[in-house]
């Protein structure tokens, strides 16, 4: 069931011409962000607006002891019709779950295990 604000938020989004949207691209690329079509150099192309989430240096805000909102940039790409492979339609929540899990996870860090081998680099024969 709508209420107010999903209403608001569905007209305004509606109005812009932006719909959520994974979009891929010929080149094995892969968009997940807010798109619409636009006229660029004399023909339309496709203007993708793709965000990136940056978390913030602290979890809690001092004041009210509430989580602190990450802020969100939005990285605009364009492509031409013909380099659209696919186009698929999702929603707002989808996009940015997508743009969280990209940096959510930290890569593991390199062990170095030393130069300790025990093998000193020369072949070994084995005997029967």
């Amino acid at each position: 069931m709508l209420n107010e604000h999903d209403i608001i938020t569905q007209t305004e989004a509606a109005e812009d011409g932006f719909a959520w949207a994974i979009v891929e691209i010929f080149g094995h690329r892969r968009h997940v962000g807010r798109a619409r079509e636009e006229e660029r150099f004399g023909s339309k192309m496709l203007r993708i607006d793709v965000p990136s989430i940056t978390p913030e240096p602290t979890l809690f805000d001092a004041a009210d002891r509430t989580p602190a909102r990450p802020k969100i940039e939005w990285v605009t790409h364009y492509y031409g019709g013909a380099s659209i492979f696919s186009f698929t339609l999702t929603d707002e929540a989808t996009v940015m779950r997508h743009a969280e899990r990209k940096y959510a996870t930290p890569a593991l860090p390199y062990r170095d295990h030393g130069d300790d081998d025990a093998d000193d680099g020369e072949f070994s024969v084995m005997e029967d």
